[in-house]
């Protein structure tokens, strides 16, 4: 399950490098490549991030249906 993280990051490098190479050619290249690579990565930094927060939470849920005494 930990290993999705490099997956996903190897993922994002193929695209990048794909992006990269196959940018169409002419004035805006630059601008293609960057704004592709960019998106990429902010989009695997969003899905990195919700990911980890879900595997290890700050916060740990806590029951409401348990009596007082029980409650921790």
């Amino acid at each position: 399950r930990s290993y999705s993280i490099f997956v996903g990051l190897f993922i994002v490098v193929a695209a990048s490098v794909a992006a990269y190479v196959f940018a169409p050619k002419g004035e805006n290249q630059t601008v293609w490549r960057s704004s592709l690579c960019l998106a990429f990565a902010a989009c695997y930094m969003m899905w990195v991030l919700t990911l980890l927060a879900q595997l290890h939470p700050l916060i740990a849920p806590r029951r409401s249906d348990l009596r007082p005494e029980n409650a921790e």
